[in-house]
């Protein structure tokens, strides 16, 4: 990823009872962060965000979504946090060569549903209406024995 240095960046003035910032006359002033900033500093900025803000600033505009969609690093960093839930997942999703992003999608709601057992937050449930509303995907027979152990060792 580079930086592409075609334009000459916008000149500000500071106004007095006007808006904060206004650009000198002839020149656009940028839209966003991402158009002034090398690409590198606007990865920088994006991999502050958890899966769910990232997913979301991908959405605001082209050049997010371009830049969020063509960095390898940032759905890494989300899928090691995935990863610490569903090592096996991700670790055999990686031997199979998918990208870090597909990784992330593919288990990324895994994760979450695995840690709610984990920690219990299904311990006590009496019946199946006491799950509606709550998220649930299908989990394997290696999954459900860590989910059971864990039961158990409560």
């Amino acid at each position: 990823m580079q930086h592409v240095c075609g334009r000459t960046p916008p000149v500000f003035f500071l106004c007095e009872g006007g808006p904060a910032l206004t650009a000198a006359e002839g020149t656009a002033p940028p839209r966003n962060f991402a158009e002034m900033l090398p690409t590198e500093m606007s990865v920088r900025i994006f991999g502050e965000l958890d899966a769910a803000s990232l997913c979301s600033a991908a959405r605001t505009c082209r050049l997010w979504h371009q830049i969020i969609e063509q960095s390898e690093q940032l759905w890494r960093k989300q899928c090691l946090m995935v990863r610490a839930i569903c090592q096996r997942e991700v670790d055999s999703d990686r031997r199979h060569g998918l990208s870090w992003k597909l990784i992330l999608v593919r288990n990324y709601i895994r994760s979450l549903v695995k840690k709610d057992w984990l920690i219990g937050r299904f311990s006590h449930v009496r019946s199946a209406d006491e799950l509606s509303g709550r998220k649930l995907t299908p989990l394997d027979a290696e999954t459900w024995g860590e989910i059971l152990q864990a039961e158990l060792d409560r």
